[in-house]
């Protein structure tokens, strides 16, 4: 065990178990559980850099896929304490026609598209029962340049044109591209990039200074490289031509362990900037399912958890606020097929 890594007393089955998984290849990444007294365990197993051999450390940013829908939407309702915007705006009032779907209902509004309930269509369509289904997100990207993916604008011609898949405020329907449009919006009503905002209005004050929205093509330091699934004996091969070459609204900032901690805390304290934005996520909104609801960005669940998860070619993530246990759990991966056996072993500890 390296001085950074922590097994607290009960956490000695969970910690074999990822070891376990590490050593035979299906875990390559960071865990953190955190109660208010301190850690219960903290793991960093896996290659971050297989090239190099370079092992995964505590300092490494990963990619996080949806949990950044998260931030999101704590810029969007920082906006919104701040006098920018109304939750219940039509967001044909806030977005100029270029910025908008054309098949945008003037009905939607801002709080449809943070408690996935616009109806609009999704470039990026999860449920395998709507026509416009993706099964391959990687797939996307490649016909489009992944390299041109690089404001929320340019994501515009993937969704324009497609129909709405519910009226407003019907049901719940998962939307990637209700995430990218309150990108847009944040821009258009503040004047300022995307990832500057969340950046200056979410990471900074919540103290999350190691992360940030690093582009997949740039060399940087600490960075565990997403590498996709691949057949035995073949080369690894990394996301950087699978995915947008940098993260937006939708999902794909860089987070460390650490500063994932921190978000989740402050949300399940509900301290996060100041108070009323953790409370505002945290207002339920739709139910998804018997198990679920969903907040404003945030998923709240039947067994007293908050949180986010997400998946990307070459990443998975969660990062979960657990009420009962006043714990904050962080499991991010720079593979696929790792998650769950992961928070298995996680969840069996936190309930004992």
């Amino acid at each position: 065990m390296n001085e950074h890594e922590h097994v607290a007393p009960g956490w000695d089955d969970a910690a074999d178990t990822l070891r376990g998984l590490a050593a035979r290849d299906r875990f390559s990444g960071v865990v953190v559980v955190e109660g208010a007294g301190g850690p219960r365990l903290r793991l960093a197993l896996g290659v971050a850099d297989r090239a190099a051999g370079r092992p995964v450390t505590f300092h490494d940013r990963f990619g996080t896929a949806s949990v950044s829908k998260m931030l999101t939407a704590a810029a969007v309702l920082d906006a919104h304490v701040a006098g920018l915007l109304d939750l219940d705006a039509p967001v044909v009032d806030l977005l100029p026609a270029a910025r908008r779907p054309r098949t945008l209902d003037p009905r939607v509004t801002v709080r449809h598209l943070l408690t996935h309930t616009s109806g609009i269509g999704d470039y990026a369509e999860e449920d395998d029962t709507q026509p416009g289904y993706v099964p391959d997100y990687a797939a996307l990207w490649r016909t489009i340049p992944s390299v041109t993916m690089e404001r929320p604008d340019d994501f515009l011609p993937l969704y324009t044109d497609l129909p709405p898949v519910d009226e407003p405020g019907a049901a719940f329907h998962y939307s990637n591209s209700g995430y990218v449009l309150l990108a847009a919006l944040l821009e258009e009503v503040t004047g300022d990039a995307f990832v500057d905002r969340v950046t200056e209005r979410v990471l900074v004050p919540t103290g999350m200074t190691s992360s940030g929205y690093l582009r997949l093509d740039e060399a940087q330091p600490d960075v565990a490289t997403g590498y996709l699934p691949r057949r035995r004996g073949a080369p690894w091969r990394s996301n950087v031509l699978a995915m947008p070459v940098v993260g937006g609204g939708d999902g794909g900032c860089f987070l460390t362990a650490d500063d994932a901690t921190r978000f989740a805390r402050a949300l399940g304290d509900g301290t996060l900037l100041g108070g009323e934005v953790a409370r505002l996520m945290r207002t339920p909104g739709p139910r998804i399912d018997v198990d679920a609801s969903m907040g404003h960005g945030v998923y709240l669940l039947e067994d007293g958890a908050l949180g986010h998860d997400g998946g990307d070619p070459g990443v998975e993530a969660y990062v979960r606020y657990d009420v009962p246990t006043d714990a904050t759990v962080v499991i991010l991966c720079n593979g696929e097929g790792m998650l769950d056996g992961a928070w298995r072993a996680v969840r069996e500890a936190l309930r004992g």
